[in-house]
Protein backbone atom coordinates (compact mmCIF):
# COMPACT_ATOMS: atom_id res chain seq x y z
CA UNK A 1 0.00 0.00 0.00
CA UNK A 2 1.24 3.47 -0.91
CA UNK A 3 0.09 6.09 1.57
CA UNK A 4 -0.80 9.25 -0.33
CA UNK A 5 -3.61 10.78 1.74
CA UNK A 6 -2.90 14.15 3.32
CA UNK A 7 -4.25 17.67 3.73
CA UNK A 8 -1.97 19.44 1.24
CA UNK A 9 -0.61 21.90 3.82
CA UNK A 10 3.11 21.23 4.34
CA UNK A 11 4.05 22.06 0.74
CA UNK A 12 2.39 25.48 0.87
CA UNK A 13 1.80 27.09 -2.52
CA UNK A 14 3.15 24.04 -4.37
CA UNK A 15 -0.01 22.14 -3.47
CA UNK A 16 -2.51 24.95 -3.93
CA UNK A 17 -3.86 23.27 -7.07
CA UNK A 18 -2.42 19.76 -6.96
CA UNK A 19 -1.80 17.08 -4.32
CA UNK A 20 1.69 16.36 -3.06
CA UNK A 21 1.93 12.88 -4.65
CA UNK A 22 1.79 14.56 -8.08
CA UNK A 23 4.73 16.90 -7.40
CA UNK A 24 7.73 16.07 -9.58
CA UNK A 25 11.18 15.18 -8.29
CA UNK A 26 13.89 14.66 -10.92
CA UNK A 27 11.26 14.74 -13.67
CA UNK A 28 9.02 12.08 -12.15
CA UNK A 29 6.01 12.41 -9.90
CA UNK A 30 6.39 11.25 -6.31
CA UNK A 31 3.64 8.67 -6.65
CA UNK A 32 5.41 7.21 -9.69
CA UNK A 33 8.70 6.92 -7.81
CA UNK A 34 6.81 4.88 -5.20
CA UNK A 35 5.04 2.75 -7.81
CA UNK A 36 8.40 1.97 -9.44
CA UNK A 37 9.69 0.57 -6.14
CA UNK A 38 6.53 -1.42 -5.49
CA UNK A 39 6.49 -3.04 -8.92
CA UNK A 40 10.21 -3.77 -8.85
CA UNK A 41 9.72 -5.60 -5.54
CA UNK A 42 6.88 -7.67 -7.00
CA UNK A 43 4.00 -6.02 -5.15
CA UNK A 44 0.46 -6.53 -6.33
CA UNK A 45 -2.27 -5.57 -6.15
CA UNK A 46 -1.11 -2.08 -5.20
CA UNK A 47 -3.43 0.12 -3.14
CA UNK A 48 -3.07 3.92 -3.09
CA UNK A 49 -5.16 6.11 -0.81
CA UNK A 50 -5.87 9.82 -1.15
CA UNK A 51 -7.80 12.69 0.41
CA UNK A 52 -6.76 16.20 -0.69
CA UNK A 53 -7.32 16.72 -4.44
CA UNK A 54 -8.03 13.00 -4.59
CA UNK A 55 -9.68 13.26 -8.00
CA UNK A 56 -6.34 14.26 -9.54
CA UNK A 57 -4.60 11.24 -8.03
CA UNK A 58 -7.40 8.96 -9.19
CA UNK A 59 -7.13 10.33 -12.73
CA UNK A 60 -3.36 9.83 -12.75
CA UNK A 61 -3.79 6.18 -11.73
CA UNK A 62 -6.90 5.41 -13.76
CA UNK A 63 -5.20 3.49 -16.57
CA UNK A 64 -3.02 1.33 -14.29
CA UNK A 65 -4.60 -2.13 -13.99
CA UNK A 66 -2.43 -3.18 -11.03
CA UNK A 67 -3.43 -0.18 -8.87
CA UNK A 68 -6.61 0.37 -6.87
CA UNK A 69 -7.29 3.87 -5.55
CA UNK A 70 -9.20 4.43 -2.31
CA UNK A 71 -10.62 7.91 -1.78
CA UNK A 72 -10.85 8.77 1.91
CA UNK A 73 -13.91 11.00 2.17
CA UNK A 74 -15.37 12.96 3.83
CA UNK A 75 -12.81 12.42 6.60
CA UNK A 76 -9.17 11.41 6.35
CA UNK A 77 -8.48 8.12 8.15
CA UNK A 78 -4.93 8.83 9.39
CA UNK A 79 -2.09 6.37 8.87
CA UNK A 80 -3.50 3.40 10.78
CA UNK A 81 -7.11 3.85 9.76
CA UNK A 82 -6.13 4.25 6.13
CA UNK A 83 -4.30 0.93 6.09
CA UNK A 84 -7.11 -0.81 7.95
CA UNK A 85 -9.55 0.47 5.34
CA UNK A 86 -7.44 -1.17 2.61
CA UNK A 87 -7.26 -4.63 4.20
CA UNK A 88 -10.06 -6.10 2.03
CA UNK A 89 -7.90 -5.35 -1.03
CA UNK A 90 -4.53 -6.20 0.53
CA UNK A 91 -5.64 -9.68 1.57
CA UNK A 92 -4.60 -12.03 4.35
CA UNK A 93 -0.84 -12.14 3.77
CA UNK A 94 1.81 -9.72 5.09
CA UNK A 95 2.10 -6.58 2.98
CA UNK A 96 4.31 -3.54 2.51
CA UNK A 97 3.31 0.03 3.25
CA UNK A 98 5.27 2.90 1.74
CA UNK A 99 4.89 6.64 2.18
CA UNK A 100 4.65 8.50 -1.12
CA UNK A 101 6.56 11.63 -0.05
CA UNK A 102 10.09 10.24 -0.15
CA UNK A 103 12.69 9.09 -2.67
CA UNK A 104 15.57 6.67 -2.28
CA UNK A 105 19.11 6.12 -3.57
CA UNK A 106 20.39 2.60 -3.23
CA UNK A 107 18.84 -0.84 -3.07
CA UNK A 108 15.09 -1.27 -3.35
CA UNK A 109 13.88 -0.73 0.24
CA UNK A 110 10.91 -3.07 -0.17
CA UNK A 111 13.13 -5.87 -1.38
CA UNK A 112 15.40 -5.51 1.64
CA UNK A 113 12.40 -5.69 3.97
CA UNK A 114 11.13 -8.83 2.25
CA UNK A 115 14.51 -10.54 2.63
CA UNK A 116 14.58 -9.81 6.38
CA UNK A 117 10.92 -10.58 7.12
CA UNK A 118 10.56 -13.42 9.67
CA UNK A 119 6.86 -14.09 10.25
CA UNK A 120 7.29 -16.47 13.20
CA UNK A 121 8.57 -13.63 15.40
CA UNK A 122 7.54 -10.40 13.67
CA UNK A 123 4.26 -8.55 13.50
CA UNK A 124 5.92 -5.56 11.89
CA UNK A 125 9.31 -4.77 10.33
CA UNK A 126 10.23 -1.12 9.81
CA UNK A 127 13.00 0.27 7.61
CA UNK A 128 15.13 2.90 9.35
CA UNK A 129 17.95 5.17 8.25
CA UNK A 130 20.62 6.93 10.34
CA UNK A 131 20.07 10.71 10.65
CA UNK A 132 23.21 11.42 8.61
CA UNK A 133 21.67 9.60 5.63
CA UNK A 134 18.19 11.10 6.06
CA UNK A 135 18.32 13.90 3.49
CA UNK A 136 16.02 16.84 4.20
CA UNK A 137 14.81 15.37 7.46
CA UNK A 138 13.34 18.00 9.77
CA UNK A 139 13.41 16.97 13.41
CA UNK A 140 15.09 14.18 15.33
CA UNK A 141 14.95 10.43 15.20
CA UNK A 142 12.09 8.04 15.84
CA UNK A 143 13.32 4.69 17.14
CA UNK A 144 16.30 3.00 18.75
CA UNK A 145 17.26 -0.37 17.34
CA UNK A 146 18.01 -2.81 20.16
CA UNK A 147 20.55 -5.64 19.94
CA UNK A 148 17.63 -8.03 19.57
CA UNK A 149 16.51 -6.18 16.44
CA UNK A 150 13.42 -4.92 18.23
CA UNK A 151 12.48 -1.25 18.40
CA UNK A 152 11.80 1.26 21.14
CA UNK A 153 10.84 4.94 20.69
CA UNK A 154 13.85 7.29 20.83
CA UNK A 155 13.99 10.82 19.41
CA UNK A 156 17.79 10.60 19.29
CA UNK A 157 17.75 7.33 17.37
CA UNK A 158 17.19 6.18 13.81
CA UNK A 159 14.73 7.83 11.43
CA UNK A 160 11.74 5.86 10.18
CA UNK A 161 11.62 6.00 6.40
CA UNK A 162 7.92 5.28 5.88
CA UNK A 163 8.55 1.74 4.58
CA UNK A 164 7.46 -1.33 6.52
CA UNK A 165 5.98 -4.82 6.36
CA UNK A 166 2.94 -5.60 8.49
CA UNK A 167 1.05 -8.77 9.28
CA UNK A 168 -2.64 -7.94 8.73
CA UNK A 169 -3.46 -9.74 11.99
CA UNK A 170 -2.05 -6.75 13.89
CA UNK A 171 -5.19 -4.81 12.93
CA UNK A 172 -7.49 -7.14 14.86
CA UNK A 173 -9.57 -5.28 17.44
CA UNK A 174 -8.72 -1.88 15.95
CA UNK A 175 -11.65 0.52 15.47
CA UNK A 176 -13.15 1.64 12.21
CA UNK A 177 -12.39 5.24 11.35
CA UNK A 178 -9.30 7.39 11.92
CA UNK A 179 -6.41 6.25 14.08
CA UNK A 180 -2.63 6.59 13.99
CA UNK A 181 -0.19 3.84 13.08
CA UNK A 182 1.25 4.40 16.53
CA UNK A 183 -1.68 2.39 17.91
CA UNK A 184 -0.35 -0.62 16.00
CA UNK A 185 3.29 0.06 16.82
CA UNK A 186 2.71 0.44 20.56
CA UNK A 187 0.84 -2.86 20.67
CA UNK A 188 3.62 -4.58 18.74
CA UNK A 189 6.33 -3.11 20.97
CA UNK A 190 4.46 -4.28 24.05
CA UNK A 191 4.43 -7.79 22.56
CA UNK A 192 8.09 -7.49 21.43
CA UNK A 193 7.07 -8.10 17.83
CA UNK A 194 8.11 -4.78 16.22
CA UNK A 195 11.51 -5.08 14.55
CA UNK A 196 13.72 -2.74 12.58
CA UNK A 197 16.18 -2.89 9.71
CA UNK A 198 18.71 -0.19 8.77
CA UNK A 199 18.69 0.97 5.14
CA UNK A 200 22.24 1.01 3.70
CA UNK A 201 21.60 3.80 1.18
CA UNK A 202 20.21 7.32 1.27
CA UNK A 203 16.63 8.44 1.83
CA UNK A 204 15.15 11.89 1.19
CA UNK A 205 12.11 13.39 2.88
CA UNK A 206 10.05 15.27 0.28
CA UNK A 207 7.29 16.26 2.67
CA UNK A 208 8.26 19.95 2.58
CA UNK A 209 9.34 22.39 -0.20
CA UNK A 210 13.09 22.41 0.52
CA UNK A 211 13.10 18.64 0.33
CA UNK A 212 12.59 18.73 -3.44
CA UNK A 213 15.94 20.33 -4.25
CA UNK A 214 17.75 18.23 -1.66
CA UNK A 215 16.20 15.05 -3.04
CA UNK A 216 17.19 15.92 -6.60
CA UNK A 217 20.75 16.60 -5.47
CA UNK A 218 20.80 13.23 -3.71
CA UNK A 219 19.51 11.40 -6.78
CA UNK A 220 22.13 13.13 -8.93
CA UNK A 221 25.06 11.84 -6.90
CA UNK A 222 27.08 9.05 -8.48
CA UNK A 223 29.05 7.55 -5.59
CA UNK A 224 28.28 3.94 -4.73
CA UNK A 225 25.94 3.12 -1.84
Amino acid sequence: MILAAGFGTRMGALTAERPKPLIEVAGRRLIDHALDLARSAGAGPIVVNGHYQAEQIAAHLADLPDVQFLHETPDILDSGGGVRNALPVLGENPFWTLNSDAVWRGSNPLGLLAEAWTPRKMGGLMLLVPPERAVGRQGGGDFRLLESGQLTPDKTGQVWTGAQILDPAVFQDTPEGPFSMWVIWRNLMADRRLYGLVYPGFWADVGHPTGIVLAEEMLGQTDDV
